[in-house]
């Protein structure tokens, strides 16, 4: 046994070195990775030895060197306002979209367009039966060429042959009048001398009485003649010629309207009748939509309603162009909430529209709104995150100090932060701030952009 013992010591001795040895390495590279947390080295429990072993002279914390000062970049500190962007989505619609009706009854015989066809203005779109319309035009003419006649004769007034005939007619009706008193005379005569009886006598005055209204009569037509019609008539039937002359041009408006044309250049949306159907009067036709004035639709969200003007910009995009990209100014603010969303919208106009870009499809825009909140603008590589809490260190006489802020707005590359102890001008750590304590001391070797 006593053969082997300085074997063993001198075994023991040798680990005991090589431990010493690592983890004095291990002390080393602790202290210049986290110098604050600095403890003195350690020295191990001397192993048992004998009077023939070596020992390993134990790690002192006089030898090991102080950390050195962190390099660090830096960027003074500058006011700044914060911006809230909001992300809101929408759609394309046309700013000219319109459906084409029947202004008239009638059977469809011919469709002229399809979905996606390009159509100028006077473009037939189609046709419907017009034996209906025909025959009330016909009709309307028949009655204008009446009613004219009419008026012709008024203007033209009474004809001689006329006043010729009304004049016979009276010296007619004077004739037997006369004729008339003469037979009442010669009954009178005969009633006295007793050769008729009274009834002869009452007969005779009925013929007087006859003939003098028929000759009043004759009178009053000849006069008639004479004089021509009255201003008043006249009048009246210019103005059933002016009321026939209107239901002629209503009559061919209807057979104009039996071809339905388009008013301007647009592009057909959908077709909404086939050929042989009935289409009454306002029955939808077809659809079209201005392909190259479109407008945007964005909602708003609700604690934005109220806050947006026009004119404030909005960035654009669309998932179906993912190389458009386009700022333009708010155009209008709907003053009412949709009905179903319950949401205020914003529309911008496209002058000119993006190629490929058509009614109906889905655009987001991004929407900047200043902060009325006092801030500081620096860069989002000055933030550290540390249990839920926001910091930032700010360098004083050499030193990090850590600064805990309030995030006011993430702007992506830059931030808005907060706290009064901040101070405009202050150095702010933006780069080799990984792992910094507050109280390290840092060594400032350029100021970031």
């Amino acid at each position: 046994m006593t053969a082997s013992t300085p074997e063993s010591a001198a075994i023991l001795s040798a680990r005991a070195t090589r431990i010493v040895l690592l983890l004095g390495v291990l002390a080393t590279m602790a202290a210049i990775l986290s110098w604050p947390l600095w403890s003195p080295a350690f020295v191990p429990a001397k192993p048992p030895q004998s009077a023939s072993s070596t020992q390993a002279p134990p790690i002192s914390s006089a030898t090991t060197p102080a950390p050195p000062p962190r390099p660090v970049e830096t960027v003074p500190l500058a006011e700044g306002t914060g911006i809230r962007s909001v992300l809101l989505i929408g759609q394309v619609e046309s700013s000219q979209q319109a459906t084409i009706r029947a202004q008239t009854s009638g059977i469809v015989q011919d469709i002229r367009v399809q979905p996606g066809d390009r159509i100028t203005p006077g473009a037939l779109l189609a046709v419907l039966d017009d034996t209906d319309q025909k025959l009330a035009l016909a009709r309307a003419q028949a009655q204008l060429a009446e009613a004219r006649s009419q008026l012709a004769r008024l203007e033209a007034g009474t004809r001689r042959e006329i006043i010729a005939r009304r004049q016979a007619e009276l010296r007619s009706a004077q004739a037997r009048e006369k004729e008339a008193t003469d037979n009442l005379k010669r009954a009178s005569e005969s009633v006295r001398k007793g050769a008729i009886t009274e009834r002869a006598l009452v007969e005779a005055k009925a013929a007087v009485d006859d003939a003098a209204g028929t000759r009043a009569s004759a009178e009053a037509a000849l006069a008639e003649a004479e004089a021509g019609p009255l201003p008043e008539e006249i009048a009246a039937q210019r103005a059933n010629v002016a009321a026939a002359q209107a239901a002629v041009h209503q009559a061919q408006l209807a057979v104009e309207r039996t071809r339905i044309k388009a008013q301007s250049s647009a592009v057909v949306q959908t077709r909404l009748v086939s050929q042989g159907d009935y289409a009454q009067v306002n029955a939808p036709i077809v659809t079209l939509i201005a392909s190259d004035r479109l407008d945007v639709f964005l909602a708003l969200p609700e604690d934005l309603s109220g806050r947006i003007l026009p004119g404030m910009p909005v960035e654009l995009s669309a998932r179906a162009l993912p190389n458009w990209r386009q700022s333009l100014p708010i155009t209008g603010v709907i003053p009412a909430a949709d009905a179903a969303s319950r949401r205020q919208s914003i529309r911008i106009a496209l002058d000119p529209a993006p190629p490929g870009l058509l009614a109906g499809m889905a655009v987001a825009g991004k929407l900047d709104i200043p902060l009325n909140t006092p801030a500081f603008v620096i860069s989002r590589d000055a933030l550290t995150l540390r249990r839920d809490q926001w910091f930032v260190f700010a360098v004083a006489d050499g030193k990090a100090r850590q600064v805990q802020v309030e995030l006011v707005a993430d702007m992506g590359e830059t931030v808005a932060i907060y706290n009064d102890a901040l101070r405009r001008g202050q150095d702010i750590v933006v780069r080799g701030g990984d792992g910094l304590r507050d109280g390290a001391m840092v060594k400032i070797v350029g100021n970031a952009p």
